[in-house]
């Protein structure tokens, strides 16, 4: 978002685009609805809305550990033992995702229960808790905290890092989607946004400093190490597989993604 949000060239697209900032999920009704032409959207809505195309360049992917994706459990409680997951409805995607590993691992899928994301609130209520976000990043940075307070061990599933040591794949979190009136050219201005906010990571570090209560460092970290941006072609196959595993697990319709890397560049 860094052109649409700073000079040299906000106010010249200020001009082209209305943006408006909600949830993942949020993202995907109004695209649903008709509401929006373009979609920073949870890669499940394209299962749920073939109408859709994906944009070329951009992705918000983890070829690895992410830490702002996680289940966590007491550690006394054991995966094949989880009746009740609790979960916001941040994005759908993830919880496609957890789905699809609680299958893997326990050959079921646990009840899940929308909750606002308080750690503590959630693990009153249910066996388990999906954390999405920001609310994950300062659920680890407050790890050692809350065992002092509740004397209570946790396990920190990092989903990203789950799905990839157990099917060999990114993990492919959102991408750019639009109507197909939209003309592919406008990737051109998320690409070169995203571009120049890789070249501008000391400044995104001090704004998001300010914002959230997390250590400039574990920002740092998360930009330019668990967050991967290049909708490349491991990428593509990541999003392919992750609809292969969503279809045969019964968690979306079946869809198939017609892409290549070559398509898929500008």
């Amino acid at each position: 978002m860094w052109d649409l949000e700073h000079p040299p060239f906000h106010e010249e697209l200020s001009q082209r685009y209305r943006i408006d900032m909600m949830l993942p999920s949020e993202c995907a009704d109004r695209l649903e609805s008709g509401a929006a032409d373009i979609g920073l959207v949870p890669i499940a809505a394209l299962a749920r809305n073939p109408n859709l195309r994906v944009l070329p360049g951009c992705t918000i992917a983890s070829k690895g550990r992410v830490r702002s994706l996680l289940l966590v459990r007491r550690a006394g409680q054991k995966l094949s033992e989880i009746r009740t997951v609790a979960a916001d409805r941040a994005s759908r995607t993830t919880l496609a995702y957890t789905k699809i590993l609680f299958k893997k691992w326990t050959n079921g899928v646990p009840e899940f229960v929308q909750m606002t994301a308080d750690l503590d609130a959630m693990l009153e209520r249910t066996d388990a808790a999906v954390m999405i976000g920001d609310p994950a990043l300062m659920a680890l940075e407050e790890q050692a905290n809350r065992f002092e307070r509740t004397g209570e061990e946790l396990i920190y599933h990092d989903l990203a890092l789950e799905w990839k040591t157990m099917t060999g794949l990114p993990y492919i979190s959102a991408i750019w989607a639009a109507h197909t009136g939209v003309d592919n050219s406008v990737a051109e201005d998320f690409i070169r946004s995203r571009d120049h906010g890789l070249a501008n990571i000391d400044a995104l570090v001090t704004e998001w400093t300010r914002k959230i209560p997390l250590p400039a460092e574990t920002i740092r970290t998360y930009l330019t190490e668990n967050i991967h941006y290049v909708l490349d072609e491991e990428c593509i196959e990541g999003m392919r597989g992750f609809f292969r595993e969503a279809a045969a697990a019964g968690v979306l319709p079946k869809y198939e993604l017609n892409l290549t890397a070559q398509q898929m560049s500008l």
